[in-house]
């Protein structure tokens, strides 16, 4: 228990400060994604109260908010639709059926991440290159600005000429459109301007009160987050602590059409908010010089998702903006994601009429903003000045992320940037040639010796012309992987076959043991030394404060 707690607080003042100003600058943010998905935003708020709280006490990385993010929204903006038009199809038409079965994949996605952490799936994230992360990013932004170019709409429940019920989406035009463009200007403005005038407010906070106190004063007909609500067949909201969702039992179809229908969202999810944890983990420890637990996270990321999912709240993952936030002002404990969390619960519970009031002009002028400060603009300058391979996986993953979606464009990526390191390492193997005075052929090896250049590593030797006694010297090189062992094994059976003498020399000791696995005799043709080189697998050490 003592450890699951280390780090809880080292300064209390700045971890208490650093989390109510995290939840100020949480609250517009999390209320506008709920939009991005389509829900209400006390239920986007309760998921982040909870996922902030577990992931706060135990998660692998102290000073690390999670909340729901935009990465995780827009993946089951599709799922809630497709779901509702399910529900509608029903013997017993169910409206809303689609808020059921994103409560069902934000648990199936907790599971999943729970999975990927206790088979130690966390590490890989270090294998994400820079230009997979700007791609990204990148991509990130667009999608999430596209879905606030949906909030230029009004959503109908319509029944069409086949009698099946559908949504349909009206763009505003005319005047309407004019004073929606004019309240996101505004929102946008005051976030821009506000910061060089000074710090000490929260800006995307104090744009949603002047703009929503601009409409209220007025007297403007637009459309708020209450109006939103009501159009989209809710009744309002209402705060209140959040407590089990038993109508998720009772109103989903639990079987394994329902199954098949939410694991790829909750593949996706799982996937996306894990990658983007890690990421802004990864981002934490070059911060603070010091290391977290990626599969810890991993594990306190799932049961924060499933604990969200039973309570009726949505599913999320950590956030890079928040987490840049909390660790500027000074929230290096636990306890700052704590504060953060029952700050939230204290606007949940007390805040749900005034949330109501706010236009939904103002939460699309926040997210505008932070697409402008997620979107990598440094890409483009650097376009021309880094390798084209890495040109090339930038723009790829952006594109991916567009048109497919985040966790495939990463892996994508992953695999691109994978197989171009592979070509040009394969390049590298070399063979300098040289004659002792007793006769023998000297072949030193340098480079790494595994897939991609075995067959350049197997033409560098000549076995029918080289004369009686070789020797293939391995101090500069090493074998990486079966295929080199295998090539190694090869090329020294040619040599064998012709009734020639042959030595290895400066071989690993993993190597001698798996070439002498399957060809005990081999023993003869190695030659040991003090030289011979060690080679150490690394491992995924916890750091011992986490």
């Amino acid at each position: 228990m003592r450890r699951i707690f280390n780090n809880f607080t080292k300064n209390p003042k700045d971890d208490i400060l650093a989390g109510i100003t995290v939840s100020l600058a949480m609250i517009p943010e999390v209320v506008a994604f709920a939009f991005v998905a389509g829900i209400d935003p006390l239920v986007a708020l309760s998921g982040a109260f909870i996922l902030g709280l577990i992931t706060a006490l135990f998660g692998g990385r102290p000073g690390l908010i999670s909340g729901a993010a935009g990465a995780v929204a827009v993946i089951f903006v599709d799922l809630i639709i497709k779901g509702h038009e399910r529900g509608l199809l029903l013997e017993t038409p169910v409206e809303n059926m689609g808020f059921y079965y994103l409560f069902a994949a934000v648990i199936l996605m907790g599971l999943i991440q729970i999975l990927a952490g206790v088979f130690k799936i966390g590490k890989f994230v270090r294998l994400i290159p820079h230009p997979v992360m700007m791609g990204f990013v990148n991509g990130l932004a667009i999608v999430i600005f596209l879905a606030q170019v949906e909030m230029f709409s009004h959503k109908n429940l319509v029944v069409g000429a086949d009698g099946v019920k559908k949504y349909v989406s009206t763009y505003m035009q005319g005047t309407e459109l004019w004073i929606m463009i004019g309240l996101v200007s505004l929102t946008m403005g005051i976030i821009w301007l506000l910061p060089k005038l000074t710090k000490k407010i929260p800006a995307a906070l104090t744009a949603i009160l002047a703009t929503t106190a601009v409409v209220v004063w007025s007297g403007m007909d637009v459309s708020t987050v209450g109006s939103y609500i009501i159009e989209g067949g809710g009744t309002g909201l209402k705060g209140e602590i959040p407590t089990p969702n038993l109508g998720l039992w009772e109103n989903l179809p639990i079987g394994f059409d329902t199954f098949k229908f939410i694991l790829p969202y909750a593949f996706l999810a799982a996937a996306v908010g894990l990658i983007e944890s890690l990421m802004t983990m990864n981002l934490v420890d070059e911060l603070t010089e010091t290391r977290g637990s990626g599969n810890r996270e991993c594990v306190a990321q799932g049961a924060g998702n499933i604990i969200s999912g039973l309570f009726g709240g949505t599913g999320g993952c950590g956030m890079i903006g928040q987490t840049v936030i909390n660790i500027n002002a000074g929230g290096r404990g636990r306890l700052s994601g704590v504060m953060m969390s029952v700050t939230l619960l204290v606007f949940l519970l007390f805040t749900d009429k005034l949330i109501e009031q706010v236009p939904i002009s103002a939460l699309i002028g926040v997210m505008f903003m932070m697409v402008i400060e997620t979107f990598a603009w440094s890409s483009f300058r650097i376009l021309r000045k880094i390798p084209l391979s890495d040109a090339v996986v930038l723009v790829i993953v952006s594109l991916v992320t567009v048109f497919f979606d985040l966790a495939i464009a990463v892996f994508v990526g992953v695999i691109i940037s994978a197989l171009v390191f592979a070509w040009e390492s394969a390049k590298r193997i070399r063979a300098r040639k040289s004659i002792k005075t007793d006769g023998t052929k000297v072949y030193e090896i340098w480079g790494p010796l595994f897939f991609g250049s075995v067959t350049d590593f197997n033409m560098k030797f000549d076995p029918k012309n080289d004369p009686v006694k070789v020797e293939i010297d391995f101090i500069e090189a090493r074998v990486q992987d079966h295929s080199g062992i295998e090539a190694l094994r090869g090329i020294a059976n040619k040599y064998l076959d012709l009734g020639k003498e042959i030595k290895l020399t400066h071989l690993s000791p993993e190597c001698k043991e798996l070439l002498m696995r399957n060809n005990p005799e081999f023993d003869a043709i190695i030659e040991s030394s003090i030289e011979d080189p060690r080679y150490h697998i690394a491992t995924d050490l916890m750091d011992a404060e986490v």
